[in-house]
């Protein structure tokens, strides 16, 4: 039997003290903590480690942590929380969309933090079974980690299909859930945990509307029944914003993403001929 995988995350950040309380916090929930103090340490660790979650702070001298996390993306999936004493909406939405999955504010209570990473190790053992996860490289050599069950659902519904080896076809978008592996028109794309889990959930909803509400508490792990704040609603529009952007899908005429309009979206009809 293989050993479960050590469950890593690493801190960057230039405050000690920030450091020291964000180790505590992911000790106490059971993590093995990398420390670095700045970005270029920070890059090389999760590069080294491959973190589940990494947790970076924006402002820090030389490559601050927008730039941390546009390098990043080049190379890992890790789940990324920045944490920033900059509170203005601006900076939330540039964190996103520079590629971090979520985006704390300093000064910030632990409770907080641990009910983010309590939604983030609810998403990965919903998605991996510890004792038989594996990494491999997708053709582009980004490093992910292959989740082992997902349920799909059941059968595919029209307009989308479910090839015998796992894989879901829609209109040349091709995604496999248990290899978190997505492919458009036969070359692989590179996607954030997030936004794969986005169009993910698209995609088995068919042409079911999915509200953002619905979207942002998938991505946050949480029960139907909780409250989504309008902040995690925005997240859901940036990510979906960069999702639309790495697919080349416009929102006027989409080829794999709807929006209805006040109610949220849906995967866009067939194209077959």
């Amino acid at each position: 039997m293989q050993q479960a995988p050590e469950r890593t995350a690493v801190i960057v950040d230039d405050d000690a003290d920030v450091r020291n309380l964000l180790a505590a916090i992911l000790q106490q929930a059971g993590f093995t903590c990398i420390i670095t103090s700045n970005g270029p340490d920070g890059i090389e660790a999760i590069r080294e480690h491959h973190p589940i979650l990494t947790t970076l702070d924006v402002s820090m001298p030389g490559i601050d942590g927008f730039e941390v996390v546009r390098r990043i993306r080049s190379f890992s999936t890790t789940y990324v929380i920045m944490v920033s004493a900059r509170d203005e909406e601006i900076d939330t939405l540039m964190g996103l969309d520079a590629g971090a999955d979520d985006y704390l504010t300093k000064p910030f209570r632990p409770r907080e933090l641990r009910a983010r990473i309590e939604a983030v190790l609810r998403r990965f053992h919903q998605y991996e079974k510890p004792s038989e996860v594996s990494y491999s490289s997708s053709a582009s050599g980004v490093a992910t980690r292959a989740p082992v069950a997902l349920a799909t659902g059941g059968s595919p519904g029209p307009g989308l299909d479910e090839t015998s080896d796992g894989w879901l076809d829609h209109n040349g978008l091709r995604i496999h859930p248990e290899m978190w592996q997505c492919e458009l028109d036969g070359r692989p794309i590179d996607l954030t945990r997030s936004e794969f889990e986005l169009l993910l959930a698209l995609v088995e909803g068919r042409r079911r509307v999915i509200s953002k509400k619905e979207l942002a508490l998938r991505l946050r792990g949480g029960p139907t029944g909780e409250y989504a704040l309008d902040a995690d609603r925005r997240a859901v529009e940036v990510h979906l914003a960069n999702l639309r952007r790495k697919l080349s899908d416009p929102v006027n005429s989409p080829r794999f993403i709807e929006t209805v309009r006040g109610v949220g979206y849906r995967l866009t009809h067939s194209l077959r001929t």
